[in-house]
């Protein structure tokens, strides 16, 4: 069997060219999936993304510029195209994690930190209110255009970084600057999506503070467990309207990061 490959690669030079291509494609493919967000979600069957990514790649591969003989070696290739994949994956995930950061202190600071449930994507356990909008972030990053940024992103790493290279220029496939910019406003954007939530849960002890001292009898312990969720659930309802619009000018802020 081996014998006739070789003699069918002989014959059609073309085909070999090709099939190495598709595979470093698919292979850059597998690591953008892997950490992409929405691609990443377990709740997709592996085969889908598979599939998919074997679709992706006989759509790329045509417009890939292949070379066999610049390529030192097979597997390093292989390799470094699965880790350019997942970096550009992990950098639109990171743009999300903010929003995951502000959700925690909402949680937090709600007192809903005792109700929690599987998260499928990471393994781990999550609050409710931290899935709610983690799953809202999403669907505010599908609906600016989102997915487009990461295929445009992902056709723009085949020519900053082809897939025979031996080395990754990183400063040229992400955007150092914009990538500083936003690990460092994660924590910045997190308190933003939960400030009025906060300001709202401080009142709200300020008042049960000062009722406390004026009539000891009342048991404000388990009123701030009662009121806190209520009244952290009644805001966030109020400013979603406004968290949307946050949301939205932050993700359209770092849409150029690629």
């Amino acid at each position: 069997m081996e014998n006739i490959l070789n003699e069918l690669m002989k014959m059609f030079p073309q085909l070999n060219t090709m099939t190495s291509a598709g595979i470093m494609v698919f292979a850059r493919l597998i690591g953008f999936t892997r950490l992409a967000p929405v691609f990443n979600r377990k709740e997709i069957p592996s085969i889908v993304k598979v599939a998919l990514c074997l679709l992706l790649t006989f759509v790329i591969t045509p417009f890939v510029k292949a070379d066999l003989k610049v390529m030192d070696s097979f597997t390093l290739s292989i390799m470094l195209n699965v880790v350019v994949g997942a970096i550009i994956g992990y950098m639109a995930q990171l743009i999300l994690l903010a929003v995951d950061a502000g959700a925690d202190m909402i949680n937090m600071q709600m007192g809903l930190s005792s109700a929690m449930v599987l998260d499928p994507t990471t393994s781990s356990q999550v609050s409710i209110l931290s899935k709610i909008m983690s799953l809202f972030g999403i669907l505010v990053f599908i609906q600016l255009g989102g997915m487009y940024w990461l295929i445009r992103a992902l056709m723009r790493s085949f020519e900053i970084f082809p897939i025979y290279a031996s080395s990754i220029p990183l400063n040229e496939i992400v955007n150092m600057e914009y990538l500083i910019s936003m690990s460092s406003n994660v924590l910045y954007m997190g308190l933003q999506i939960a400030a009025p939530i906060l300001l709202a849960t401080l009142g709200q002890d300020i008042i049960l503070g000062v009722i406390s001292k004026t009539a000891p009898q009342v048991n404000v312990f388990q009123l701030s467990f009662l009121f806190k969720p209520v009244l952290g659930a009644a805001i966030m309802i109020w400013i979603l309207p406004m968290l949307l619009n946050i949301i939205s000018e932050y993700f359209l802020s770092y849409s150029n990061i690629f």
